[in-house]
């Protein structure tokens, strides 16, 4: 096994080991961390012209963005939930677009907009 594979498994493990000790305030921060370094990796991928793995990462930062947008729960969440669904919604779409148009640009409003609720989520934990 070479050292980037098993550099890959413990991160694998390690990962698995967080998740199945983490509340579940602490899985959407998991999730959010996760979604940021997914768009960064993407938009590194993108810089370096190795379109393959731009959109395999593209595609998981989608996933993931999909997976915050399904935990949402509207019935108890109100106006919050519904304005973070718009915005779930519209991150997509525009995950969608730097994809398609190969701009990194896109990618850093995305970023953006995923740390801003991050913030709010670990200020949330905070209280």
């Amino acid at each position: 096994m070479n050292a980037y594979a098993a550099m890959k498994q413990y991160q694998t493990v390690n990962v698995n080991a967080q998740v199945s000790e983490a509340n579940p305030h602490r899985l959407i921060q998991m999730l959010l961390e996760g979604g940021l370094q997914r768009i960064a990796q993407a938009k590194g991928a993108m810089q370096y012209k190795n379109i393959p793995l731009k959109g395999e990462l593209i595609g998981k930062s989608m996933g993931i963005v999909s997976g915050l947008r399904g935990a949402l729960d509207t019935e108890k969440g109100g106006e919050v939930a519904a304005n973070l669904d718009s915005l779930y919604a519209y991150m997509l779409q525009r995950l969608t677009t730097a994809n398609l148009k190969n701009d990194p640009a896109m990618l850093d409003e995305v970023a953006a907009l995923l740390r801003d609720v991050k913030e709010g989520w670990d200020g949330i934990g905070q209280h």
